[in-house]
């Protein structure tokens, strides 16, 4: 279907005149309008040829001559009037067909009122051609003009380049989705030369479609034929149209052609906002965000700048996932200075450069901090004296965490209050704590920590603070360093297996750019102590696996395995973002925000964190688990694991790749 292409080559000097063949000669548009005198001319006299049966008399002849410097001088006029000149014979189409048909309509209509008016005048009706003449003309000249402009492409289409792909061999494709973004997308396709697919036809769910013919292809079924239809005419990749397509209809396709070894390509979810323009260069891999059971929010970034433009703020674990994110925003939102710091210096000094060639005017300081340090954490906010201080560091791995607890002590508990401390006595106007569904009722001790941590803020806010205290509470985020999606990368191109911890493991998961930005919409707003971001459904892990390995052109438990590890200490098989008692006391804020009314916090925190601070100080990890069942009276704490390290207890993260690979070698 790759078109072959007429359009003159452009002389790459930027002196050169516009239009200028590469290699001399006449303008480009000088020759167009000489075939279409050529054509005019034609049709005029093939017209008079037809009308008097091959012989034309010698009066009609004389007459013919007459007529034609007048049809010339009204064709040509306005041909360049339509600008039938600037042709592009690659990307014509309907309304360029209409043009052509307007103007040899409107052509014909002067010539034949000029002459009725000469006739008239002159009282002699010999003077202009008959009247089968000009209607001869009219439909030769629409056609030698028109089936210039159009042959190509329907040569390109139905001719020899539609059996010769640019480059390789043609790849075997369907179009999900015959509606208005396939048809155009096909439009694209056929046009296009910077592609390989062979377009089979459509499928479609709608039933008025159904073999219906679509710019010359077939609507061959239903999304539900799709796996014989796969199968019938050795498709090798589909590619989605239907924008909106929802994330449990296309987590079933990807299921029925899991057999197969397919490619997948779909249109962003921003085609629907962009006024049917198209293009297959627009198409995307599909990817797994693809397919979480969420509609994505979407929010203005102006209601975000508000509370960001001319404001100093400091995030802390700024070189994570998350911290890194939020300091890419809050960067393009105009803040008077950004402070980011973190223990990882590596990390920081990458996102550092980042920033500063991404925003070369903006004030970045990077800080290499460790938390804990109550003494250093509080110089840094005495020097820098932020607005708002974005709460990200916190060691988030479960597994790792059950093995040293005390770790998670010093750092999620003990470092988030010398955080608060040093928001306090530095006059911050806001601090936000980024925490975690783990909380809820929590069974590890990564996630006890992240509540203490709640309660340290609901502590400072009950006690009346003059720093403005937030908590916003989000599941998993899908990409970051300690998600499943790396961890199934790597493990999908080494050939596999892909290990699942359970085959019902259910998450929540939002992608990262949204979380972020939810997170500073509700952190940043008036709304509430605590705020839950919305995240739709839980989704199994087992799916991510199944669509990630099929993603990559294999067959799920046919060529890449998939082996369960069992649940490790401290994990569930599905997660809260509420407790029932905080699902009574919330309420939608706005689309994508849930704000909680906090419970107070218990009236011995401070003697319990100190107990806290003291065990994990001498490692008494025995100890730290007892002290946290005290405080937290729904913390269910696991059975006590096995000091050796193992692959399945590390769970699904790089690190777990990292220490298993030193294990083995």
């Amino acid at each position: 279907m790759t078109p072959i292409l007429m359009t003159a080559p452009v002389d790459p000097s930027p002196i050169a005149p516009v239009g200028l063949s590469r290699f001399g000669g006449p303008p480009r548009y000088a020759l167009i309008l000489a075939y279409d005198a050529a054509a005019i001319a034609a049709a005029l006299f093939l017209a008079f040829l037809v009308r008097f049966e091959g012989q034309i008399p010698d009066e009609r002849m004389a007459q013919l001559l007459r007529c034609l410097p007048l049809l010339l001088a009204i064709r040509l006029a306005l041909h360049l009037g339509f600008g039938l000149h600037r042709w592009s014979f690659r990307l014509s189409g309907l309304h360029e067909g209409l043009r052509v048909i307007y103007a040899t309509l409107i052509g014909t209509a002067l010539f034949a009122t000029s002459f009725y008016f000469v006739q008239r005048a002159a009282e002699d009706v010999s003077l202009g051609p008959p009247r089968s003449v000009i209607i001869l003309e009219f439909l030769l000249t629409s056609s030698l003009v028109g089936g210039a402009r159009f042959s190509l492409r329907v040569f390109g289409k139905w001719g020899f380049g539609a059996f010769r792909p640019k480059s390789g061999s043609w790849v075997r494709t369907i179009i999900v989705g015959a509606g208005s973004a396939g048809d155009l997308l096909l439009r694209d396709l056929h046009r296009s030369d910077e592609h390989n697919y062979k377009i089979l036809g459509f499928v479609d769910d709608e039933p008025m479609k159904q073999g219906a013919t679509i710019g010359g292809q077939l609507v061959l079924g239903t999304l539900n034929d799709l796996p014989a239809l796969v199968e019938r005419w050795r498709v090798e990749q589909l590619l989605f149209a239907i924008p909106r397509l929802s994330a449990d209809r296309l987590r079933r396709v990807l299921d029925s052609c899991s057999d197969f070894k397919l490619s997948y390509k779909t249109l962003p979810v921003s085609f629907a906002y962009l006024n049917d323009r198209i293009g297959v260069s627009m198409m995307e891999d599909l990817a797994p965000e693809h397919l979480l059971p969420r509609t994505p929010v979407r929010f203005d970034p102006e209601e975000t700048r508000r509370h960001v433009q001319g404001r100093k703020f400091l995030v802390t674990g700024a070189a994570g996932s998350i911290g890194s994110e939020i300091a890419r925003q809050l960067a393009s939102l105009e803040p008077a200075s950004l402070v980011l710091a973190d223990i990882n210096e590596n990390g920081l000094y990458f996102l550092v450069r980042h920033l500063q060639r991404a925003h070369p005017d903006l004030n970045v300081v990077p800080e290499v901090v460790d938390i804990r340090d109550a003494v250093r954490v509080t110089q840094l906010g005495l020097e820098h004296r932020p607005h708002v201080i974005l709460h990200a560091a916190a060691h988030k791995h479960v597994p790792l965490m059950e093995r040293n607890p005390e770790e998670a002590i010093k750092n999620n508990v003990l470092g988030c209050r010398n955080v608060i401390e040093m928001a306090e006595a530095a006059g911050a106007e806001r601090f936000v704590l980024i925490s975690t569904d783990k909380a809820v009722s929590p069974s590890s001790v990564m996630g006890a920590t992240k509540r203490i941590a709640e309660m340290l803020v609901r502590q400072r806010l009950a006690k009346g603070s003059g720093t403005s205290m937030r908590v916003v509470r989000f599941g998993n985020v899908l990409g970051s360093a300690g998600s499943v999606v790396p961890l199934f990368k790597s493990q999908i191109a080494r050939g596999g297996p892909v290990t699942v911890t359970d085959p019902e493991c259910r998450r929540f998961l939002m992608t990262i750019r949204e979380a972020v930005g939810l997170t500073l919409l509700a952190g940043l707003g008036e709304e509430g102590d605590l705020l839950v971001l919305q995240m739709g459904e839980q989704i199994r892990i087992l799916d991510i696996a199944r669509v990630m390995i099929s993603l990559a052109g294999y067959v799920p438990e046919r060529e890449i395995d998939i082996v369960y590890t069992g649940l490790r200490p401290g994990e569930k098989l599905t997660e809260r973002l509420m407790s029932e008692n905080e699902e009574q006391r919330s309420r939608t804020v706005r689309d994508g925000i849930v704000a909680v009314k906090s419970a107070p916090p218990p009236a011995d925190l401070e003697e319990r964190v100190a107990e806290l601070a003291a065990l994990a100080a001498r490692a008494d990890r025995a100890g730290i688990i007892a002290c946290i069942g005290r405080l937290i009276p729904d913390y269910t704490p696991p059975t006590p694991a096995s000091t050796v390290i193992a692959r399945d207890e590390l769970g699904n993260s790089p690190e777990a790749e990292a220490v298993a690979a030193e294990v083995e070698g």
